[in-house]
């Protein structure tokens, strides 16, 4: 049993072909999907979604691209939406894009602080998303746990060997996308072979990053496996015993699912 714990269903090509994309990861062994909210104005389709279909579990979060269009979303304005359904069981994502900087970087710090916040409220996972901002990222995540503890994962992890065991000093869950299979990350397999097993999930962040042999593809969640089947020979493990790890590592940071 598999669980994407990162895709965005709300995205076409997935979202006019719900259903078949839904069925089609069922078949192959994913039994959940985390659907990921990115700004308010599509959280009304992710909300139909989880409420019409029993495998699909949701979050609530603005993405840094969109930190500067959502200048009004504070932590009090997440905690009314992650409490409109019970399947809401993570804020974000959130975090820091210093790459595009689509929003200006105060605006990105200031809305991840606001996530935060609301974390620490709820007791949900924070999902952070962080490009070419590691080292103010650890600083921002350090000084709140500082202040309260709260759980989070970095999706998509595509970072340095240092930033990657700051993180794990630090209690962080990291997720590895399709992006681990190609040709090129050579270097991130060798950060993921060496992180403990505990601490790794899995994703795809369709209908983007697409794994190998489907690279060049819309993903969707059914793709996973080819991103199990990578890791599973990179840690030496079967693919069924490394697929209930990160099953198993999901329930630990965002409980057991009904």
């Amino acid at each position: 049993m598999i669980i994407d714990s990162h895709c965005h269903l709300t995205y076409e090509p997935m979202l006019s072909t719900l259903e078949e994309t839904i069925n089609r990861a069922n078949k192959d062994g994913v039994k959940y999907m985390l659907t990921i909210s990115t700004e308010d104005k599509s959280f009304d389709k992710i909300l139909k979604i989880i409420s019409s279909h029993k495998c699909v579990y949701g979050t609530y979060g603005i993405h840094p691209h969109e930190a500067e269009s959502h200048k009004n979303i504070k932590a009090n304005n997440i905690l009314k939406k992650v409490n409109l359904n019970k399947k809401i069981i993570g804020i974000g994502e959130t975090g820091l894009d210093f790459y595009y900087n689509n929003s200006k970087k105060k605006d990105q710090i200031e809305s991840f602080e606001e996530h935060i916040y609301a974390a620490q409220e709820t007791g949900l996972p924070l999902i952070i998303h962080t490009r070419s901002a590691e080292e103010e990222t650890h600083q921002i995540l350090e000084k709140h746990l500082k202040k309260k503890e709260f759980k989070f994962l970095i999706h998509c992890f595509t970072g340095t060997r240092e930033f990657a065991f700051k993180l794990i000093d630090i209690d962080a869950f990291i997720s590895a996308s399709g992006v681990i299979t190609f040709k090129k990350s050579s270097d991130l397999a060798s950060i993921f072979k060496d992180l403990p097993n505990e601490k790794i999930l899995v994703e795809t962040d369709a209908p983007y990053l697409a794994p190998v042999p489907l690279r060049g593809k819309s993903n969707e969640p059914s793709y996973i496996i080819h991103t199990v089947k990578f890791l599973s020979e990179l840690k030496k493990l079967p693919f069924d015993k490394f697929a209930q790890i990160t099953t198993n590592n999901f329930y630990n940071l965002f409980g057991k699912l009904q």
